[in-house]
C-alpha cells in the first residue's frame, strides 16, 4: 500500500481551474467518490490564492492527501529545494511533483529538501506531449529521463510520475525502476482528454500501484462526480 495514498489504484482530480469556486466545487463534488485518492494543484490555482488557502478548503471536506504540482518545480539552482520544501510543508501539503530538468545536482538537492520536510517526492522525467524530447524535436536529451527515473530511485523515491497517454513507454521505465526500488508507485498525467486510458496506462504495470491523474476529464463535465466516478470505477475494478 502507498504511503500516501490509502488505495493501490486510483484518481487524482488535477484541479487546473482558474478560479476559487470552480475549485471547491470540484472537491465538494468528489471527495467522497471510492476511488479519489488525492487532490492535484497546480501552478494557476497556487499563484492565484496561495497554497495554504487552497489546502484549507480540501480540509473542509476531507483529510485526502494534496499534491503540489509547480509545473514545473525542480528547475532552478540547488540551494532553492530548501526553500521551496518548507513552503510547501508549512502550507500542509504531503506529496511534490517535480521534474529535475536543471541536472542531477538540483534533483539530489530537492528529494532531501523534500524528504527534510517530511514531504512525498514524487519524480517525474518525461513529459504527456509530443516534441518534449529531442527524437521529437524538443529540447530534452533522450535518454535524460531516465537518468532522471535512475538518481531519484537510487535516492530512495518510490514514486513516479509517467505519462498515461504511452502505455509502451509507462512498461520501459517499470522495467527500469522495479529493478531498483522494490515498490515503485507510478501517477500519471496524460489520461483522458490527452489520449491516454486507464486500462491501457495500469495494465503494463504488472499490479504495481497506479493512480491517473485526470484534469478536463472531470473538472469539464457539468457533472463533476458523474465523470470522476466512471474514471474511478475502471481503476478499481481492473483485474
Amino acid at each position: 500500500m502507498s504511503g500516501l495514498f490509502h488505495l493501490e489504484r486510483g484518481v487524482i482530480p488535477a484541479c487546473d481551474v482558474y478560479d476559487i469556486k470552480t475549485f471547491r466545487k470540484l472537491i465538494a463534488a468528489t471527495y467522497d467518490l471510492e476511488g479519489i485518492v488525492g487532490y492535484k494543484i497546480g501552478a494557476i490555482l497556487g499563484l492565484t490564492y496561495g497554497l495554504p488557502r487552497l489546502v484549507n478548503i480540501v480540509n473542509e471536506y476531507t483529510d485526502l492527501p494534496v499534491i503540489y504540482d509547480h509545473q514545473k518545480a525542480g528547475t532552478d539552482i540547488p540551494r532553492m529545494g530548501e526553500k521551496f520544501a518548507a513552503i510547501c510543508a508549512e502550507a500542509g501539503i504531503k506529496g511534490v511533483i517535480i521534474f529535475p530538468q536543471a541536472g542531477p545536482q538540483t534533483e539530489a538537492a530537492f528529494i532531501d529538501a523534500l524528504y527534510d520536510e517530511k514531504l512525498t517526492p514524487m519524480v517525474g522525467g518525461e513529459m504527456t506531449h509530443h516534441g518534449y524530447l529531442a527524437k521529437e524535436e524538443g529540447f530534452i536529451r533522450d535518454n535524460a529521463p531516465v537518468e532522471m527515473y535512475t538518481i531519484a530511485a537510487e535516492k530512495g523515491v518510490n514514486h513516479f510520475i509517467v505519462p498515461g497517454n504511452k502505455p509502451a513507454v509507462i512498461k520501459q521505465y517499470h522495467k527500469l525502476l522495479s529493478g531498483i526500488v522494490k515498490s515503485p508507485e507510478y501517477s500519471m498525467p496524460g489520461i483522458g482528454k490527452q489520449g491516454g486510458d486507464i486500462k491501457s496506462a495500469f495494465g503494463v504495470l504488472e499490479g504495481a500501484p497506479a493512480y491517473a491523474i485526470i484534469g478536463a476529464g472531470i473538472y469539464e463535465h457539468e457533472d463533476m462526480a458523474d465523470a470522476a466516478r466512471r474514471f474511478c470505477d475502471e481503476a478499481l475494478n481492473l483485474t
